[in-house]
Order: structure tokens, then sequence, then C-alpha cells
């Protein structure tokens, strides 16, 4: 896809409301991506539904019903979108395993989208479950779809793998497109009055920026061609700049538009096309990836030992 700016609207509420696309896409975003539809949240919905219920066929009836409905509406937000926006637009799907995503994958396809993102989570919470079976999970969606669609795959992942390398690496193999640094989750905190465990604030800070500013930046170097979307603590142009500079393709943002409004996109657009002009860069290609891991003198700054050289400098 030819993106007219690098700087696009991530996935989250405002992305689901087709009168607030037309606004998205004035201010600047090169592309947006429509809220996720959520396998769990599907699920989730047919057990209260179902309750105590013994009945299977009563389920299998609700899970049905609850599935159509969900997955209706949002081909209709996918077209609603295309009819709103030229940018392009890609769906999101919020999934957990490997399953019935593909025929829906496939009329979301007919319904115009761009691309696909795929938001996979699976928690490891078994014990007893090896850390490759959890991988494969990933590897299964991926396959599975790519043999049935030929929208863009694009995996939004998290950082929590043994070696992020190898992993991507098989993604891409298996035939995803692009990859997203990374899931932002929601996260617990505990209330220490009333003794309760409840969710963090959602939004993201600009201190976020740096596990993704360091992952961009390998995976850029061992492999130029890997297709990185960047996510999670972008607020700011410069933030732009620095995460094009690591290697990224394109610059998700989020949280900064529910905090600064969707003016915040242009802002980012014109710092970005102030700082070219003042180094003297005539398109993005000639500066993206200059300070990957692959090119930069002293690599180690992207290594976690680089930690301990610098505390240990400091008196």
């Amino acid at each position: 896809m030819m993106l007219q700016s690098p700087v696009i609207a991530g996935s989250c509420g405002l992305t689901a409301d087709a009168g607030k696309l037309r606004e998205i896409e004035e201010n600047g975003a090169g592309a947006v991506i429509l809220k996720s539809v959520f396998e769990e949240q599907m699920r989730m919905d047919v057990r209260e539904m179902t309750g105590n219920s013994d009945s299977p066929e009563e389920e299998d009836y609700l899970r049905n019903y609850v599935r159509a409905n969900t997955l209706q509406h949002y081909i209709g937000l996918v077209k609603a979108a295309k009819a709103q926006v030229s940018i392009p637009v890609i769906a999101s799907i919020n999934c957990i395993a490997d399953g019935e995503w593909v025929s829906f994958a496939k009329e979301l396809e007919q319904a115009g989208a761009d691309a696909l993102e795929l938001n996979i989570f699976a928690l490891p919470l078994d014990e007893f479950k090896e850390s490759g079976e959890t991988e494969n999970v990933y590897y299964s969606i991926v396959k599975h779809l790519r043999s049935q669609v030929r929208l863009p795959l694009i995996v939004k992942i998290s950082h929590y793998f043994t070696n992020l390398v190898t992993f991507v690496s098989k993604l891409k193999a298996y035939g995803a497109d692009a990859v997203t640094l990374f899931n932002r989750f929601y996260e617990p905190d505990i209330d220490i009055e009333r003794l309760s465990v409840g969710v963090a604030s959602v939004f993201s800070n600009p201190s976020d920026l740096r596990a993704t500013l360091r992952w961009t930046g390998i995976l850029a170097g061992k492999d130029p061609q890997l297709q990185i979307s960047a996510s999670t603590g972008v607020h700011s142009g410069e933030a732009v700049v620095k995460m094009l500079l690591a290697g990224a393709t394109t610059v998700q943002v989020c949280s900064a538009l529910y905090e600064n409004g969707m003016e915040v996109l242009g802002e980012m657009n014109r710092f970005l096309a102030s700082w070219m002009e003042n180094h003297a860069f005539c398109n993005i290609g000639q500066f993206r990836g200059k300070l990957s891991y692959a090119n930069v003198e002293n690599a180690a700054r992207y290594e976690r030992a680089q930690f301990m050289k610098y505390f240990s400098d400091r008196k």
C-alpha cells in the first residue's frame, strides 16, 4: 500500500465511529486501523447469555447468533469506512486461537478492507505447555489465513517471546506481510485501601516508546525488508522520527488521539516535514532505518548489556 503519510491511526474506540474516520483523514493520517472485533469478547457474551444452562443446543444457537451478529456489524463498519475515506482502511481481528476466522477474513476482503491486522495474544498460563506450543498458535493462525486470503496480513504481537527475532522471522515465512510492535494490554493494578484488583490506565505514555524503539531497531537491522508498524508510546513528531530512523515503515498513534485530539496527527506530520527539510532529506526512504541495529556505529546501544555499562560509569 502506498501511503501519503507514515503516521496512521491505530485500532481504538475512535476508529469504530465512521463519522470520526473522515476527521482522522482530514488531519493527515496515512491509513486507519479499525477497532478490533474480539474473539474473547464474543465467547464471554455467550457465557453470560447461557448462564447455568446445561443445554448444548442452546449454547450452540447463542454462539452462532452472537458471532453472526457481531461479524455482520463489523463488516458494515468496514463498508462504511470505505465509503467515508480515501485512505487505506485496515480491519483488525483480536483472536486467541485458530478457527473460524478464515471465513470472516474472506468476507472482510470482499467488503473492501485494504489489509488485515491480526491482534494475537495467547496468555501462557499452563505450566505444562512448552513455549513452542504457544508460538505455534500464532503460526497456525497466520498460515491458515494466508492460504485463503490475498489481503496483506499484519501481525500485532507483544515482546514476551524467548527469541523475538526468530519468532518474527517465522511469522514472515508463514505469510505475514508485516508486524506491529507492540500490543498494549489492559494491565492490572491493586487498590491497597480497598484490597482489590482493578485495571491500570489504558493509555500509553512517552516512556513506553523505549521497548518499541529497541525492538524496531533490532528487527529492522536483522531484516531490512521486514515491514514494521511501530506502536505504543508515540505521542509526538519527535517520536515518529525516532521510529522511522530505527527502521519502522509506519508509526501508529492511539493514546495521543484521545489526549490531544485528532489535530496531533497534523502536528506530527508537520514536525516530520520540517525535520526532513532541516536535514536535507527529500523522502523517507533516504533515512528510514539509518539508525537501525545494523547501521549504527555502536550496536550495543540496543542491547540490554549496555544498561550495566551505563550505570557503572555513574558515581
